[in-house]
């Protein structure tokens, strides 16, 4: 039986969602299979948790368990860590030096992923569809008109380096963006300014399987908020349809470039992408390489339209995972 690390938690604001995925994953892998369990990476400690809530902590140098139950390895980590440092490749390198197979794309994809200005350029040299973006460095002196007259307005300021909407606004006027600058720099000491696009907003989730790379059906995303926001996300603030109702060629479009973007990155494992989709057109806003679990979650709702259940791909995973680190 394989012994999974079930990790979640991480050092950003997403923490808590972040928890609440990593325990949906813990409840569906099968325990005729895997012997899971709960492990928490938080900035202030690691530690393992078991069924009666007493905590271990964890050996940063080799990822094993101090106290009683020394000696546990784990055979693959599943990673449930949205944000730093699960998302972003620094876990992902921390477990290929300790030779510890561990689900989803590798760190160098990840990192590519996860940084907004990395990701839009790699696609746009591929022929993505993408916003008109302003790039801005913290301790960079810049000029608001000069933004504007290349994004024009409204337009979104966001963090570079973050995810679940934090830090974003939606800007109106031109006296308003150096306040939405300046939020998004507390999240981040990047950010970008993007043109806004109008059309409909798409939610699509690929993973492999099998060694199948799968498309799942679409979700169109409706905000009651003014966009699709941090509260819209996990407050119930939208409305989600799966599938979603498009022309039979303009889903296609969409299906095509999700699988396209997919590739294109080298991922491997379970992501979800966003568009916006302008005349017809597909636009890439960005993509989570660890998308949420929990039941408020997009894409363990389009995993169900399509028969599919959690725990069986969670299971593809970690032996896809396994058998890739034996390579």
């Amino acid at each position: 039986m394989k012994k999974i690390a079930v990790i979640m938690g991480g050092y950003s604001k997403e923490s808590l969602i972040s928890i609440q995925s990593g325990k949906v994953v813990y409840e569906n892998l099968c325990r005729k299979e895997f012997d899971p369990y709960r492990i928490y990476l938080l900035k202030e400690k690691w530690f393992l948790k078991n069924d009666e809530n007493k905590e271990y902590s964890i050996n940063k140098q080799d990822f094993t368990i101090f106290g009683g139950m020394k000696g546990l390895k784990f055979d693959c980590i599943f990673n449930a860590i949205h944000g730093t440092p699960g998302e972003d490749g620094i876990l992902q390198a921390y477990f290929e030096l300790l030779k510890i197979p561990y689900t989803g794309c590798n760190f160098h994809h990840a990192n590519v992923t996860f940084n907004k200005k990395y990701c839009l350029t790699l696609l746009k040299h591929f022929g993505i569809n993408t916003a008109e973006s302003f790039f801005l460095n913290k301790n960079q002196v810049f000029c608001t008109k000069k933004i504007i007259d290349k994004v024009g307005l409204p337009c979104f300021v966001k963090p570079n380096r973050s995810g679940s909407s934090l830090g974003i606004s939606k800007v109106y006027k031109e006296k308003d963006l150096d306040h939405a600058i300046q939020k998004a720099f507390l999240e981040d000491e990047e950010i970008i300014v993007e043109s806004y696009l109008e059309g409909r907003e798409v939610s699509v989730g690929v993973f492999s399987f099998k060694n199948e790379v799968i498309v799942l059906p679409i979700t169109e995303i409706i905000s009651q908020n003014d966009f699709f926001d941090f509260e819209s996300k996990y407050s119930g603030k939208s409305k989600e349809i799966t599938p979603a109702k498009f022309d039979p060629n303009i889903e296609n479009k969409i299906r095509k470039i999700a699988m396209k973007v997919y590739k294109f990155l080298n991922l491997s494992g379970i992501s979800r992408s966003e568009y916006i989709i302008v005349n017809e057109e597909p636009f890439f806003l960005e993509i989570n390489t660890i998308p949420g679990f929990s039941e408020e979650s997009i894409f363990p709702k389009q995993l169900k339209a399509i028969g599919m259940s959690l725990s069986e791909v969670f299971k593809d995973s970690i032996f896809t995972s396994i058998d890739k680190m034996k390579k």
